[in-house]
């Protein structure tokens, strides 16, 4: 054979892969890794109007400012985490609630109080044409009720679809609504080096401003930009080189809170303000306008477009269109731009007669907020435990024309509570449960640690079958339901990890990302979701806007420090051993007994008693010693002290 047959060999492959025969590196989604600076550094902040495409310097600075590193310490480190927070009502959590048989829906009837003749008739007569309605046209249609429970210190707000919770808010009265508050501020110093001002808006804290935050923004990547006939104001462009000579120290500034205290760091402010009303955002400082992308019908978003290009918008102002506006007639847009520019007027009002560092307009508390955001036309009815919150709902919904939803609130007189009464309360353990069990049998684990959100998904009882695979996707499409409703309800942000049952289709792992991702739809905070992984991870993000649920309710275990566990008996007895052997091997060797005092918890001196005592007793022999030990049901389960019986010295006290 010629050698001409091994040449081609020789000189080696003929074809190389592109990028050569090493490890090809993936490229970075830039996107995601967006996603996952905003929400690990943006937690706690207001919903985003406005592009931040300078987050990572602003959050530099900001911690610089306030003394910590460049990239900031974990939001629950440092002796004073839990320090302000105040006791709320805590559900049962030993045993999680298990999910039974499916019943058919039926809606909790309510005793009213006796109306007017003309009032019972009109709900008589519309009860009657929505029941020819449905005969004629039957539809699935969700029963969908708010229960507002109004209390003293802390108002509670529940959504439920069918009776089953799928949104929970809670507010306490003694906490102030800073976040969404516009202050006339005073420049207090300017920091070149940061190029961040800082501002007294009326806290012991100034409130940190960076440059960024001054010069005019665009629109976040949410909203679409709708162009307007007529005159723009003409404004100059401001630099950050501008701002020294329009802000300097102790000018008057009028700024928007995006994000409250935490911590050594003051405020957040910025000058972009927004003005959310019901269907409209007013932006009283930008002459751009624009519709939420939420809006996904193309033919409702150009009805809309329409309807905002005719809108009365004064000049060098915007609004943006929120989604709840979509299906709505031009009157509501009309009369809900009255309202907010009726707002901005007294704002403006305040501004002239008010003096700096006060607050100008205050965010509305959690019941108000409920009526502009969640009120709409799908809500069968809102139930409310309070009078005067009752009589302010109906204030409200005259306010913005919203009649036909009066007769929609209903007060509730009844003696049992009411979110015993509707199955809230029940439902909320599994909010605040580890455990978290699904129909189908399986169960979801929730574990939230400081770095990230690790959510893991079993089979439960599903231990297989004949076809194995079919009830694999069936778990994990029913567990990335319930996931994207537990998000909602605990408020989680930051890093998320999704451990879901291991699929070997890939068609099956596309099925699940895409349930994922209808179910994300309805979260108004922002997400962001990559495909299952080869290790069979699903990673994502979530932009919280508010703490979470867990973080509001609960404190760390003054026990256990936060850790959820503590060091066994075993453990205990070992370090103590070491100990008294550490100081019995100090003492000068003579025949006089050294007698010690042994001070410990009753759990950890049953051990000492029982299995560790032929140890004990060895060990007094060997250094001539004499150990005494006494139980203290006062002492944590990790202390120990250790005193001279002479003297009354204590030689050691470990755990205090």
């Amino acid at each position: 054979m010629s050698d001409k047959n091994f040449s081609r060999r020789r000189r080696g492959m003929r074809f190389r892969p592109k990028g050569g025969l090493g490890q090809t590196t993936q490229k970075p989604d830039h996107e995601a890794v967006q996603a996952r600076a905003d929400a690990v550094s943006e937690q706690g902040g207001m919903e985003r109007v406005f592009e931040k495409r300078h987050s990572h310097e602003i959050e530099r600075a900001e911690n610089l400012a306030a003394g910590l590193p460049p990239h900031g310490v974990p939001e629950n480190a440092g002796p004073n985490a839990g320090a302000g927070k105040k006791d709320f009502r805590a559900p049962h959590l030993e045993t999680p609630a298990k999910v039974g048989e499916e019943k058919s829906f039926e809606p909790v009837e309510l005793t009213e109080q006796p109306k007017g003749v003309l009032d019972t008739f009109k709900i008589v007569a519309t009860n009657l044409v929505k029941k020819v309605q449905r005969l004629i046209r039957p539809e699935k249609r969700i029963h969908k009720e708010i229960i507002i429970n109004a209390e003293t210190l802390e108002t509670r707000v529940a959504i439920l679809e069918d009776g089953k919770l799928e949104e929970f808010n809670i507010e306490r009265s003694t906490e102030e609504r800073l976040v969404g508050s516009i202050f006339k501020g005073k420049v207090r110093n300017l920091e070149d080096g940061l190029k961040a001002a800082f501002v007294d808006i009326g806290f012991e804290k100034n409130a940190f401003l960076h440059y960024w935050d001054i010069v005019p923004n665009q629109f976040d990547s949410g909203v679409e930009i709708v162009e307007r006939e007529g005159r723009k104001r003409d404004k100059p462009k401001i630099t950050q080189k501008d701002i020294p000579r329009l802000y300097p120290p102790g000018s008057e500034i009028i700024v928007l809170v995006t994000k409250g205290p935490i911590g050594t760091k003051g405020p957040r402010i910025t000058t972009n303000l927004v003005l959310p009303g019901r269907y409209l955002v007013l932006l009283p400082n930008s002459d751009q306008s624009g519709i939420s992308r939420k809006i996904e019908n193309q033919e409702e978003r150009k009805r809309l477009k329409k309807i905002l290009r005719e809108l009365p918008i004064p000049d060098g102002m915007g609004v943006i269109m929120r989604t709840a506006g979509e299906g709505q007639r031009k009157p509501y847009f009309i009369r809900d731009l009255a309202l907010l520019l009726e707002e901005w007027r007294g704002i403006q009002e305040r501004m002239k007669s008010q003096p700096m560092a006060t607050c100008i307009f205050q965010e509305p508390d959690l019941i108000e907020r409920t009526v502009r955001d969640f009120l709409t036309e799908d809500v069968e009815r809102v139930v409310v435990d309070n009078q005067k919150a009752y009589d302010r709902m109906q204030e409200m919904m005259l306010k913005i024309k919203a009649r036909w939803s009066a007769h929609k609130v209903k007060l509730y007189s009844d003696s049992q509570p009411i979110f015993d009464r509707f199955n809230v309360s029940k439902q909320l353990e599994s909010t605040f449960s580890r455990q978290v069990h699904l129909k189908s049998g399986g169960y979801i684990v929730v574990d939230e640690t400081e770095a990230l959100v690790a959510i893991d998904v079993n089979t439960g009882r599903h231990k297989g079958g004949r076809d194995q695979e079919a009830t694999i996707l069936r778990v994990n499409l029913e567990a990335a339901e319930e996931i994207c409703r537990q998000l909602r309800l605990r408020n989680m942000g930051g890093l998320i990890v999704l451990d879901f049952i291991d699929m070997k289709g890939r068609r099956d792992q596309q099925q699940v990302c895409q349930r994922m991702r209808q179910g994300l739809r309805r979260d108004k905070a922002k997400t962001h979701i990559l495909p299952i992984s080869q290790l069979g991870l699903m990673e994502m993000t979530r932009q919280r806007h508010t703490e979470s649920v867990r973080s509001a309710v609960y404190d760390d275990c003054p026990y256990c420090k936060g850790r959820g566990k503590v060091k066994s008996v075993v453990t205990m007895s070992v370090e103590i051993q070491r100990k008294l052997q550490e100081i019995l091997k100090k003492r000068a060797r003579d025949e006089s007994d050294f007698q010690l005092r042994i001070v410990v918890h009753p759990t950890v001196l049953e051990r000492l008693r029982t299995e560790d005592e032929k140890h004990l007793i060895e060990m007094e022999k060997r250094y001539f010693g004499k150990l005494s030990f006494r139980a203290d049901p006062a002492m944590h389960a990790e202390q120990f002290k250790i005193v001279n019986v002479e003297n009354n010295e204590e030689l050691a006290s470990v755990g205090s």
